[in-house]
This record gives C-alpha cells, sequence and structure tokens, in this order.
C-alpha cells in the first residue's frame, strides 16, 4: 500500500520553508535560480503521496554548480536516474519528506512537471478524477512501481492536456518505463 492522503494547506507552508533553505545555498554561491513547487502536493484539493516535490531551476550550465550548492546543506546527488536534464538528491532528513531535482531551464523534465501541475490547477474534473486514481492506487499498488503504472493513463490525458506533444509525452512514457519496468508519465 502506498500512502495517499487528502491535500493538506501545510504543505504550502512547507514548501516556503525548503525554498528559503535552498535559496540561501544557492545565493551564498552565486547560483541563479528559481525553485518551483511541483507534484501533487503542489495543486490544492489533490490527494497526494505526503512528500514535497521540489525542482530547483537553473540554466543547463549552472547544473554543476546548482548540485555543489545543495550539497552544501547535505543534499548527495544521485545523478539524472534515467531523467535527461533532471539531477536527483538523496534527501538530509532534515529536508524530509521531500524530493527535490535540479533541473535545467528548458528541460523535458521540467515541462512534464509544470505541465502536470498547472494543467490540474486550471482543471478540476481532471484534477478529482487523477485524485480517484491516486487513491485506488495507493490502496492497491504492490508497490511504488506498480502505483506509477496505475496512474499513467489518466497523466498522459494530463500531459495532453498541458500541450505536450506526442513525442514529449512519448518520452516522458519511456523514460518512466526504463526506470520502474512498468509505468508511464510522471
Amino acid at each position: 500500500m502506498i500512502e495517499v492522503v487528502e491535500y493538506r494547506a501545510e504543505w504550502r507552508d512547507r514548501f516556503e520553508m525548503l525554498r528559503e533553505a535552498y535559496s540561501t545555498a544557492l545565493d551564498a554561491r552565486g547560483v541563479p535560480h528559481r525553485i518551483e513547487h511541483v507534484g501533487s502536493t503542489s495543486v490544492p484539493g489533490l490527494a497526494a503521496k505526503p512528500v514535497i516535490d521540489v525542482d530547483v531551476v537553473v540554466p543547463k550550465a549552472d547544473v554543476p554548480a546548482a548540485v555543489t550548492a545543495l550539497g552544501t546543506i547535505g543534499f548527495v546527488s544521485r545523478g539524472e536516474l534515467g531523467i535527461p536534464g533532471r539531477e536527483a538528491f538523496s534527501t538530509p532528513d532534515r529536508f524530509a519528506p521531500s524530493n527535490t531535482y535540479v533541473v535545467a531551464e528548458g528541460s523535458l523534465a521540467l515541462r512534464n512537471h509544470l505541465g502536470v501541475r498547472d494543467a490540474l490547477r486550471a482543471d478540476d474534473a481532471l484534477r478529482d478524477e487523477y485524485a480517484a486514481v491516486k487513491r485506488l492506487a495507493g490502496r492497491e499498488a504492490a508497490d511504488i512501481d506498480d502505483y506509477i503504472a496505475r496512474k499513467s493513463d489518466v497523466l498522459d490525458r494530463v500531459l495532453r492536456a498541458a500541450g505536450l506533444s506526442n513525442e514529449e509525452r512519448a518520452s516522458i512514457a519511456a523514460s518512466t518505463r526504463s526506470i520502474t519496468g512498468r509505468g508511464a508519465a510522471g
């Protein structure tokens, strides 16, 4: 079983705390950035795993500097993990539960995350459909890979609503399958 809970307003506050800590580390190294709250916890009214997803968005050339800056506050890079244009991290206990990524400006990984967030914020019916699928998948999935696979059809519709092309959606699905062996989109 995967824990999926109803939306919690405190997730916004938790994101703001993370953003402040990350910005301080990035500013200290002079890394140009913006920080985006992504994932299901960024969508008011959407059921979610209670984990804050954060994209630290930087110009492609500044990805190594951003990785180094986050390292100063305890993050350990895990590399791209099969998603081009995105660096994943092991999260220090003081920032958990969260998933933090450094993503290159303009990358498909970033367009995926922002597209899902923005499409679900804009369409209550699609948000509610996705929430229902997430709740069911959370109850029935054997593991996280199964959970992701069970959401793939509705996530593809979300990405289509976000304006991602067939080729972009296929690329996202292929990247996810390479990681999970089963699933589709982000």
